[in-house]
């Protein structure tokens, strides 16, 4: 059986984006010896590769099994405590090996069993939805709240073009969603390390800007479902999670357009409504945080700290010192209807109320949603400053 040693003398994911990239999970998994591999999906993943999958390892010889994740009751794969108990419990003690086959749910499922079992684990992506392929970071709900859980990575990746064309349009407009948020989770970063001195990793964050303009700059062919728009989209996530796994966190692609998600995700849980796609909420959430950092970016600093004593005069000092430093990095985010208009023409919502969340929801999140991480980004800024709307009828500031 593999130990955490062998796996963490891996020091980079081996990545395959081609066609036919199923029929090399085989050979890999024979090559690095494998027996017994576990394969963790759920109904609809199985139908989109995981049967394919499953008969091609039998007739090479492996002995796979296969674990089918159960969704709740409103239909969906959920990574909460029942999930995971009943996950593991799937998992036969001889099996030597993880196989996530699906999209972000059943990775995040995946990787923290793994680690908690100490075996190694290999994603087989059924959709280019999530960034989150590569990373190490599990996000799950704890008693109704959203965390995440440092875990480990997956030791290679194959993605099969075939089936990521196949995949339903909303989860590749929903990958589109994820890589826009980019725009501002790193302007979030930058604001971090300028204001409460967090560490920034410069080639981290090159790296990932530098996924999301390939990912623009070739938009047209994701549109289109071309093999090169697929696979672009594909490579684009991946990286963005490699870069998390080299950066040891998520800060370069999860900001405040990310807190917004968790908190309308973690509504959504409460009340027993059937979830929406992580990207399109983080689509939705990049065009509503695009609107506020740019009205912000006009703001009289001193008009906005004139009355307000809940800010310590050293901070007052540090965004008085980089003020104009802060406003010049929100300038540079597109505009909402630029974002908007990249979502939408690949058929991704653009607004709240596309994806069933309302004026309350979306005033409460931008008032609250900063609670759910210990991160400084604009969305805190702003909360600080008392810069937000202030009633229901003001969010049409930063709406489209």
């Amino acid at each position: 059986m593999f130990s955490r040693y062998s796996r963490e003398l891996i020091k980079e994911i081996s990545v395959t984006v081609e066609r036919s990239a199923l029929k090399k999970v085989a050979p890999y998994l024979i090559r690095r010896g494998y027996e017994y591999p576990c394969l963790i999906m759920d109904e609809m993943t199985e139908a989109a590769a995981g049967e394919k999958l499953a008969v091609d390892l039998e007739t090479s010889g492996l002995q796979p099994v296969r674990c089918l994740v159960e969704a709740k009751g409103n239909g969906d794969v959920i990574a909460d405590e029942s999930t995971l108990i009943r996950t593991l419990l799937c998992v036969p003690r001889e099996s030597d090996g993880l196989v996530a086959v699906g999209a972000g749910t059943i990775h995040d499922i995946t990787r923290l069993i793994a680690d908690r079992m100490n075996l190694p684990f290999i994603s087989v992506p059924t959709a280019a939805s999530v960034d989150g392929f590569a990373s190490q970071g599990a996000p799950i709900i704890l008693d109704g709240v959203k965390q995440t859980v440092q875990t480990c990575a997956p030791e290679a990746i194959f993605a099969d073009t075939d089936v990521l064309q196949s995949a339903p349009q909303a989860m590749i407009a929903a990958g589109i969603g994820d890589m826009v948020g980019k725009y501002t989770s790193l302007i979030d970063w930058q604001i971090s390390r300028l204001i409460a001195d967090e560490p920034y990793d410069v080639e981290g964050a090159a790296r990932t800007s530098r996924a999301l303009e390939r990912c623009i700059q070739c938009h047209q062919s994701i549109v289109d479902r071309t093999d090169a728009g697929i696979e672009i989209l594909m490579k684009s996530l991946i990286e963005s999670g490699k870069v998390m796994m080299q950066v040891g966190h998520s800060r370069p692609a999860s900001g405040a357009e990310h807190h917004l998600s968790h908190y309308w995700e973690m509504d959504f849980l409460r009340k027993g409504k059937p979830q929406v796609l992580h990207g399109e909420k983080v689509g939705v959430a990049t065009v509503l945080i695009a609107g506020l950092y740019r009205n912000l970016s006009h703001v009289d600093l001193l008009s906005a700290l004139s009355d307000d004593d809940s800010i310590s005069e050293e901070r007052k000092i540090r965004l008085q010192t980089r003020w104009h430093d802060i406003q010049a990095l929100w300038k540079k985010i597109p505009s909402p209807g630029d974002i908007a208009a990249l979502l939408s023409a690949v058929g991704g919502p653009t607004r709240p109320q596309d994806i069933g969340i309302d004026s309350d929801l979306v005033f409460h999140s931008l008032h609250e949603a900063h609670l759910l991480r210990d991160r400084y980004t604009g969305l805190k800024l702003a909360f600080d400053l008392q810069l937000l709307p202030e009633t229901t009828a003001d969010l049409a500031s930063v709406m489209i």
